[in-house]
C-alpha cells in the first residue's frame, strides 16, 4: 500500500472497493473545507427570466455562425449589433450583451479568421471590435485591431465610451509603433476620424488629448467650429506647462491660429506675447482696423514689454504707457489715498516692543528711511521727505557717500512713470558738483522711464552724454549704464548696443563696471537669445583673471548672460557648450544660472530634479575657495523660476525648500527664503510668510536677513496686516543689529509699496503671460542678495533699484473708445479654474461687486456685471477698453391683455 501510494475507499454506488491515489484525495479534501470561497464562487449567477432569454438568443446567433451557412451572416450579424446597442445596462455596468458574448470571444475570433473576406467580414470585425473592449490589455488591443479591419464602418455609433477606449489603444499602439520607427499613418487617420464625434459629443478635450497623444495637436484645426473653438483652446493652453518640447511651442501657435481664425485677436494677441513672438505681435497688431480694438492691443503689448511702432498718435500712447502715470493718479483720488505717507506711518514705532537701549545708526536709518519713502510713495509723484523747495535743507544732505546717490534716485521711483514732472525734479540734481548726487540722478532718469517710453527718449538722450556715460568718475559711469538697463528694459534697442558692448568688452575697465554694462544688456535684450551680446559677454568673462572672477561682480557677468535666454528653452544650448570650456567656478555656476533662466516658468521636471541633485553636494571650503559652491546658490534659485507659474510644481518646490533648510549647506540655506519669496511675489500664503517668519529668526544671520526681504517680497504691494504686524515684531527683535533692521524697514517698505496699488508677480493676463522683464528684475535683486553683507548692506544698496521694472498697478480701470475713464459695474471674486468642464460654469467665486477703478489682489477675476457693454480684452485686468451695445432701434409692449 505504502508502495503504489493508494487507498481504499468504497464507491457506495456499486458496493466495491476503488484505489484513488493520495494525492487525489488531498486534493478533493482541500476543495471540500479548505477552499470555500472559490467553491462558492462557481455557483453559477442567478438570471432573470429576460436575462436568460436574451444569453439563450446570443448564444444561439453564435451557433449560427458556426453553421458555416453565409446567407444566416448577415441577420445573425444584424441581430448582436441590435442586442448591444439597445441594451440598457446602468453607466457603472458592463452592458449585457457584451458580458454573455464574453464567454464565446475566442470561438467567435478562430471563425472570423476563416471567413472570406466580403461585406460580412466587415460587419463582422465591427462587432469584435466592441466585444475587443472586454478583452483589452497593453498587450492584446484587440478593439483597435478589428476597427482597422472594418474602416468603412462609423466607430461612433457604439457610444462614446468604446470611441474613448478606442482612443486609448490608438495612443498605446502609436507609441509602440513610433519607438520601432514603424509606419503610423493608419492610426493617425483613424484617430482623426473619432475628433468629430467628440467634438459633436461636449468631449473637446478628449479630442485634444487623442490628437496630443499622436503628436498632431495642429490638425485640430479644420474640425473647429464657433461652439467647440473656445473650450479647445481654453484647454489646450493649460496643458502647456504639462508639455515637454517642442509640443509646448506647438501647442500655443496652434491656438494661436484658430483664435485668428475666429477673430478673437485679444486672445491671439495674449499667445503671441507669450511666445515672445514679435513679428506674430506686429502680424496681430496689425490685423485690424478698428481704432477701439488696435489701442486695446496696444495695452496688452506694452504690459508684455515688448515694443512695436506705429504712426498713429493717438495708439502710439498706448502702445507707450504714456498715460499709465495718469490713470494711476486717477485710481489714487478714487481710493482717497493721494496724500503722501511717511515712513513712519508705515514703521508705527510707538507699537514696536523696544527693549533695552537701541544702538542707533543714523545712516542707515536715514537710508532706510529713503527705500521706504520711495516704495510707498511710489507713482504718486508727492512725498514729505524728498520733494521740498530748499534743495539746501534737502533729505539727501541727511545721508552720507552711497547713501546720497539711493535718496537722490528714490526721486525717480516717487516720480515713476510721470516722466514729465519726474524730470523737472530730477535735472536740479543731475547739475550738483557732489559726485554721488550727480550719479544718484542719472539712476533716477532710468527708474522714472521704466515700463514707459517717449518718441524723444529722454533717458538715452540724457544719460548718454558726456558727462554720464563717458564720465571719468566710475560711480555716475555705472549708475548711467544701470539707469539704461533700467529705463530700456526688454526694448532690444539697436542704439543701446553700440552704447554699452564696448564698455563691456574694455578689460581694462573696473570689473564693476564691465558686469553693470553686461547686466544691462541682459535687461535690454532680456528674453532674445541675442547671440551677439552672448558673444561679447562669454568674451568678456574669458578675458577676466582667475581672481577678478571669484570676486562678487562678477556675479553680475553670468546673470547678464542668463537674463538674454529667459524662456528660450533649446535655444540656450549653444551657449551651455561653450560655458563647458569656461574655467571653475564661474562656468559651472553661469551654466546652472542660464539653464534655470532658459527654462523660466515652464515647470519643466528634468530641468528641476537635475537643479535639485546639484543641491544634494556638501562642499567643506576653505577661504580662498569661496565661490565654489556658488553654482548651489543659483540652482536654489533656478527651482523657483522653473516651477513659478505652474501650481503643482510650485506647490512641490516648497516642499522641496522645507528639506533643503534642514539638510542644505549655508550657501543653499540662505538661499532657501529667496526662492520662496521669488515664487510667491506679491501673494503672500499665510503657510508661506509663517515659514519665513521662523526663518527670519535663525542663528545664521544671512539666512535671517534674507528672510525678512523674502517676507516683503511675498506681501508686495499688498498692505497685508498679519505681515505688518509680523515684520514690526522684528523690527523690535532686531532693534540692535543695523543691518537686520535696514531690511526689516525695506520688508516694510515693499509690503506697502505704492500704498497698496502696485504688485511686483511676473504673471498677468490671469497669470496666463509671463513677463521676461519682471522675471529679469526680480531675479537681479535676489542675485544681490547672494553676497547681501558686502553688496546690498554694503555701499551698493541701489541694486535694490532693479525691481522698478517689476513694479505695475494691479488696478482695472475701464476706458471708452476715445480713451477717457468710464466707471462700470464689475464683479470681482476668486478666479476659478473651468478648464474641462460641462455647461457654462462660473468663473470666479465668492465675488463682490465694484464701480471700476478697482483693485485686484493675487488670484482675482473681475467680470462685467451688466451687459451694457462688451469689453475688448478677454481678460479684465489692467486697462481695458469697453465698447457700449446700441440698443434697438424699437421696443416691443407687451399688451396687458
Amino acid at each position: 500500500m505504502a508502495k503504489d501510494d493508494k487507498s481504499t475507499t468504497v464507491d457506495k454506488g456499486k458496493g466495491k472497493s476503488v484505489d484513488t491515489p493520495a494525492k487525489d484525495k488531498a486534493s478533493n479534501a482541500k476543495g471540500t473545507n479548505g477552499d470555500k470561497k472559490d467553491k462558492k464562487d462557481e455557483v453559477p449567477e442567478e438570471l432573470s427570466e429576460e436575462d436568460q432569454q436574451l444569453k439563450s438568443d446570443l448564444e444561439m446567433l453564435v451557433q449560427r455562425l458556426e453553421e458555416g451557412k453565409k446567407e444566416l451572416y448577415k441577420p445573425s450579424l444584424d441581430q448582436i449589433r441590435e442586442f448591444i446597442r439597445t441594451s440598457t445596462s446602468s453607466m457603472t455596468a458592463v452592458p449585457k450583451p457584451l458580458k454573455f458574448l464574453r464567454p464565446h470571444y475566442d470561438t467567435l475570433t478562430a471563425l472570423f479568421e476563416k471567413w472570406e473576406e466580403g461585406e460580412d467580414k466587415v460587419a463582422f470585425a465591427d462587432i469584435l471590435s466592441v466585444l475587443g473592449m472586454t478583452y483589452s490589455d497593453e498587450n492584446r488591443l484587440d478593439s483597435l485591431k478589428y476597427r482597422l479591419l472594418a474602416p468603412t464602418k462609423d466607430p461612433g455609433a457604439w457610444g462614446h465610451e468604446y470611441v474613448r477606449h478606442l482612443a486609448l489603444e490608438i495612443g498605446t499602439d502609436f507609441a509602440k509603433k513610433q519607438s520601432n520607427d514603424e509606419d503610423t499613418k493608419h492610426l493617425h487617420d483613424l484617430a482623426l476620424s473619432l475628433v468629430p464625434f467628440f467634438l459633436k459629443h461636449n468631449a473637446e478635450a478628449d479630442a485634444a488629448d487623442l490628437l496630443f497623444e499622436i503628436d498632431s495637436i495642429a490638425d485640430i484645426v479644420p474640425f473647429l467650429d464657433e461652439n467647440t473653438y473656445a473650450r479647445v483652446c481654453l484647454y489646450m493652453v493649460s496643458m502647456v506647462p504639462l508639455l515637454s518640447i517642442p509640443d509646448d511651442i506647438t501647442t500655443l501657435r496652434t491656438a494661436h491660429t484658430i483664435y485668428r481664425k475666429y477673430d478673437q485677436l485679444a486672445q491671439a494677441m495674449t499667445l503671441a506675447i507669450r511666445l515672445n513672438d514679435v513679428e506674430l505681435v506686429q502680424e496681430d497688431f496689425d490685423a485690424t482696423s478698428d481704432p477701439a480694438l488696435k489701442k486695446q492691443l496696444a495695452f496688452l503689448i506694452a504690459r508684455g514689454g515688448i515694443r512695436i511702432e506705429t504712426d498713429d498718435e493717438n495708439i502710439a500712447e498706448c502702445l507707450n504707457n504714456s498715460r499709465l502715470s495718469e490713470h494711476f493718479l486717477a485710481l489714487g483720488k478714487e481710493l482717497n489715498i493721494l496724500d503722501p505717507k511717511t515712513p513712519e506711518d508705515i514703521y508705527k514705532s510707538h507699537l514696536e516692543n523696544a527693549r533695552g537701549p537701541v544702538s542707533v545708526d543714523s545712516a542707515k536709518q536715514n537710508l532706510a528711511n529713503s527705500f521706504v519713502n520711495s516704495f510707498i510713495n511710489a507713482g504718486f509723484t508727492n512725498d514729505k521727505l524728498m520733494l521740498t523747495e530748499d534743495d539746501s535743507n534737502s533729505w539727501v544732505y541727511k545721508n552720507k557717500d552711497a547713501g546720497m546717490l539711493s535718496a537722490t534716485a528714490s526721486i525717480g521711483m516717487i516720480h515713476q512713470w510721470n516722466v514729465d514732472v519726474g524730470l523737472g525734479v530730477i535735472f536740479r540734481f543731475m547739475e550738483s558738483q557732489d559726485n554721488n548726487i550727480k550719479a544718484g540722478a542719472a539712476l533716477a532718469v532710468g527708474i522714472v522711464n521704466s515700463g514707459v517710453r517717449s518718441e524723444t527718449d529722454p533717458a538715452l538722450a540724457l544719460l548718454s552724454d558726456e558727462q554720464y556715460l563717458h564720465s571719468k568718475v566710475p560711480q555716475i559711469k555705472k549708475m548711467s549704464i544701470m539707469g539704461l538697463g533700467l529705463a530700456y528694459a526688454g526694448s532690444q534697442g539697436e542704439g543701446l548696443r553700440e552704447l554699452l558692448v564696448p564698455i563691456l568688452a574694455d578689460s581694462s575697465l573696473e570689473l564693476d563696471i564691465s558686469a553693470m554694462a553686461a547686466l544691462a544688456l541682459g535687461m535690454i535684450f532680456v528674453g532674445s537669445g541675442d547671440g551677439d551680446v552672448a558673444g561679447v559677454i562669454l568674451q568678456a568673462i574669458t578675458e577676466r583673471d582667475e581672481a577678478q572672477l571669484k570676486t562678487k561682480w562678477s556675479q553680475f557677468l553670468s546673470l547678464g548672460l542668463a537674463l538674454l535666454y529667459v524662456g528660450r528653452q533649446e535655444d540656450a544650448d549653444a551657449t551651455l557648450e561653450v560655458l563647458k570650456a569656461i574655467p571653475q567656478p564661474i562656468g559651472k555656476a553661469t551654466s546652472v544660472l542660464v539653464d534655470a533662466c532658459a527654462y523660466a516658468g515652464t515647470g519643466n521636471v528634468m530641468k528641476y530634479q537635475s537643479l535639485l541633485v546639484l543641491c544634494n553636494k556638501h562642499h567643506d571650503l576653505e577661504e580662498e575657495n569661496k565661490g565654489e559652491d556658488l553654482y548651489q546658490a543659483y540652482a536654489v534659485l533656478g527651482m523657483a523660476v522653473i516651477t513659478m507659474g505652474e501650481d503643482i510644481g510650485a506647490e512641490m518646490a516648497l516642499r522641496a525648500f522645507g528639506h533643503l533648510m534642514h539638510y542644505g549647506d549655508p550657501i543653499i540655506r540662505k538661499m532657501v527664503p529667496l526662492a520662496m519669496g521669488f515664487l510667491n511675489a506679491s501673494n503672500p500664503q499665510m503657510k508661506v510668510y509663517d515659514t519665513l517668519s521662523r526663518y527670519s529668526h535663525d542663528n545664521d544671520i544671512d539666512v535671517a536677513v534674507n528672510a525678512v526681504f523674502a517676507m516683503g517680497l511675498v506681501g508686495a504691494g499688498s498692505n497685508n496686516a498679519r505681515l505688518a504686524q509680523l515684520l514690526r515684531q522684528l523690527a523690535s527683535y532686531y532693534h540692535r543689529d543695523p543691518n537686520a533692521l535696514f531690511m526689516v524697514r525695506i520688508a516694510q517698505g515693499l509690503l506697502h509699496m505704492g500704498k497698496g496699488t502696485l504688485n511686483i508677480n511676473p504673471f498677468h493676463s490671469e497669470r496666463s503671460v509671463m513677463s521676461r522683464v519682471s522675471v529679469a528684475s526680480l531675479l537681479t535683486v535676489l542675485v544681490s542678495l547672494t553676497e547681501a553683507r558686502s553688496l546690498v548692506l554694503d555701499q551698493h544698496h541701489y541694486l535694490l533699484y532693479f525691481l522698478a521694472p517689476a513694479m505695475h498697478p494691479r488696478f482695472l480701470i475701464t476706458l471708452d473708445e476715445d480713451m477717457k475713464p468710464l466707471p462700470a459695474s464689475v464683479r470681482v471674486g476668486q478666479a476659478v479654474d473651468v478648464v474641462g468642464q460641462a455647461g457654462r460654469p462660473k468663473t470666479i467665486t465668492g465675488w463682490q461687486t465694484h464701480n471700476t477703478p478697482v483693485l485686484l489682489s493675487y488670484g482675482e477675476r473681475a467680470e462685467l456685471e451688466d451687459e451694457e457693454y462688451i469689453a475688448l480684452s478677454h481678460t479684465l485686468e489692467g486697462l481695458v477698453v469697453l465698447k457700449v451695445i446700441q440698443p434697438f432701434p424699437f421696443s416691443f409692449r407687451l399688451s396687458p391683455y
